[in-house]
């Protein structure tokens, strides 16, 4: 598709059956397509369900309202979170983000073979059971947040290790650093201290570091590693000096580290690292899995609301018997507000008011005006920008 004028946004509408209901949808085709290809438009069948009173019907809209802002909300988590766990492959989001195993723009088109999903619903919209959609995507919703929660924790204590191995000598792991060979172990007297010298003040540093207190090793010093700005040195001294030492080093701007050599330690320190890099190689694939798998079951719950909430506006607009064609428009970018225009010619007839009640606050059923664009033909935003992740 042309990026540029295609909208990863559609439009499913419904208007009422003129002489058939084929003869509605091929007056819209016609109008929004001919001569300007303003849409790209399909059929989207919704099977005749059992229709209740009125005020049921009125009940049913708000809490379908209810329910599409809320698995909507969950569609958009699971999208993010795929991004959030892809970290550097963002590129490859959309490519998971797939519904029934087809891409979302194309799944919407097939809307799921809805007729079969339906069945569910014993086909009486009184006896629809929300449960049956909210169960599910809450289920989804509390599935993710703790395999989130899990997987956040799981990265978090990895980036502080890594962190702990990174940043500057003065605050970074020194382990991965140092060698026994660098330091006197299981001496009575002596110690061996490691010490963070600026670059700048090296050469005072070898000038100094001997008689910075009494009973340092002549010659003991060696540097072991260096960062941008300093160098890490070595020193060994008689353990009685060591206060001395590092309160007179610190004059001169030498830092000594608070280090003792531990190779139990030190081992346990990488071992805990690998550990949680192995875990965490290891939980990636059944998480992105299980994010795809759910992404599709929520996308799919969020198509059948929106195509409830059009049987349920439909009716509640046009009045029995159910005679209305549901249709999906991709608008082309650049025309949009053209085709807004284009289906209001085809339309206004419906609502003698509209033109007042777009901006009066009139009460109609089942329609909440502070939250829903007013058009006199039913419609709903299927809005697969927000799926989008760059």
């Amino acid at each position: 598709q042309d990026k540029d004028t295609k909208m990863t946004e559609f439009w499913l509408i419904s208007a009422p059956g003129e002489k058939t209901c084929q003869q509605t949808w091929e007056k819209l085709h016609a109008a929004t397509t001919k001569s300007n290809n303003l849409s790209t438009n399909s059929k989207f069948n919704i099977p005749d369900l059992k229709v209740g009173t009125l005020d049921v019907l009125v009940g049913l809209s708000d809490e379908l309202a209810k329910l599409d802002a809320f698995v909507e909300s969950v569609v958009k988590k699971v999208a993010q979170y795929m991004a959030d766990v892809l970290e550097d492959s963002k590129d490859k989001v959309q490519e998971n983000l797939l519904a029934n195993g087809g891409k979302v723009l194309t799944i919407i088109h097939i809307s799921f073979e809805i007729k079969k999903s339906f069945k569910n619903y014993s086909s009486s919209l009184d006896a629809v059971p929300f449960l049956f959609i909210f169960k599910g995507v809450n289920q989804i919703d509390n599935d993710l947040k703790a395999r989130a929660s899990a997987y956040n924790n799981l990265k978090g204590n990895l980036q502080n290790l890594e962190r702990k191995n990174a940043g500057s000598l003065l605050t970074r792991s020194l382990a991965d650093i140092v060698k026994k060979e660098d330091f006197v172990l299981d001496s009575e007297y002596l110690v061996t201290l490691l010490v963070i010298v600026p670059k700048l003040n090296y050469n005072d540093w070898v000038k100094q570091y001997e008689t910075l207190a009494e009973m340092v090793v002549p010659r003991s010093s060696n540097v072991l590693f260096e960062d941008q700005d300093s160098y890490l040195c070595n020193v060994t001294l008689f353990r009685k000096a060591v206060d001395d030492f590092k309160h007179k080093a610190r004059e001169y701007k030498f830092m000594v580290r608070d280090f003792q050599y531990n190779e139990e330690e030190m081992k346990a320190d990488k071992e805990e690292m690998n550990r949680l890099s192995t875990d965490k190689k290891k939980q990636f694939g059944p998480l992105v899995r299980w994010l795809k798998v759910n992404f599709s079951e929520a996308f799919i719950a969020w198509i059948h609301v929106k195509a409830l909430r059009v049987f349920v506006e439909s009716v509640l607009r046009y009045g029995l018997p159910v005679n209305f064609q549901a249709m999906l428009l991709q608008p082309n970018k650049k025309t949009m507000k053209k085709l807004r225009e284009v289906l209001y010619d085809l339309y206004k007839h419906l609502d003698s008011s509209a033109a007042a009640i777009i901006d009066a606050t009139v009460d109609i059923p089942g329609l909440n005006l502070s939250q829903q664009e007013y058009y006199p033909y039913v419609y709903y935003k299927i809005d697969c920008n927000l799926l989008e992740f760059k």
